[in-house]
């Protein structure tokens, strides 16, 4: 169901059929935001897992923009408005232990929600490890920071070895801070969320939802 958060930022919510699940899951989508692909895998993800799961719009008032623009306007996001929503939607679930994963850009807001405490584990799938210099603004901090003020022990990342928004060396920094990496050979950006793209690929799909789902149950 669609819900508004504190901030007026429209998210979506399963919860299972017997109500708020005592663990919760939060959902930061791609930069193309909230979108029929998000709204069918909230509902995919807590009907298999039996756990409430939301997710949440990265540019509200500005759903209108086109994939060109939303990379354009990166740089006026702010971590204190996404990561407050992620804190809000954790809320939402109304469970008492909540993880958070995120694709693209939301996979990058995953690792810098390691800062605060709020999420038990954090999975991210090829986030941005470093910011990239185009998105950079006075509202955005680095990903490694944040996991420096956190556990960067709560974060398994999902990285395929064709992505150049991941390249080897900030793949290195990552594992450097203390994140467990799951790396695909041969895997470009976007290949396990959207079954539409091209990049996608099925089998390495399957194996990381797997390990991720294994490790945030853990």
């Amino acid at each position: 169901m669609r819900i508004e958060l504190p901030s007026g930022t429209a998210a979506e919510l399963v919860h299972p059929p017997s109500g708020p699940a005592g663990r919760g899951l939060v959902v930061i989508p791609d930069v193309m935001g909230m979108r029929p692909l998000f709204d069918d895998l909230v509902a995919r993800l807590a009907a298999e897992t039996a756990w409430s799961v939301a997710a949440f719009e990265l540019y509200p008032g500005r759903e209108h923009l086109e994939v060109a623009d939303r990379l354009a306007a990166a740089s006026t996001l702010d971590d204190d408005r996404v990561l407050g929503d992620a804190s809000a939607a954790a809320d939402a679930t109304g469970s008492n232990v909540v993880s958070i994963l995120g694709f693209c850009m939301g996979g990058m807001y995953a690792l810098k929600a390691v800062d605060g405490g709020r999420f038990e584990r954090s999975c991210p799938f090829y986030g941005m490890v470093h910011v990239p210099e185009a998105w950079r603004g006075p509202g955005q901090g680095e990903p490694l920071d944040a996991l420096a003020a956190g556990d960067p022990e709560s974060v398994l990342a999902v990285i395929g070895t064709a992505d150049a928004w991941t390249p080897p060396d900030h793949v290195e920094d990552l594992e450097a801070a203390g994140a467990t990496v799951l790396r695909y050979e041969g895997a470009d950006h976007g290949f396990v969320h959207d079954a539409s793209r091209p990049a996608h690929r099925a089998d390495d799909a399957a194996d990381a939802w797997r390990r991720v789902l294994d490790w945030l149950a853990g």
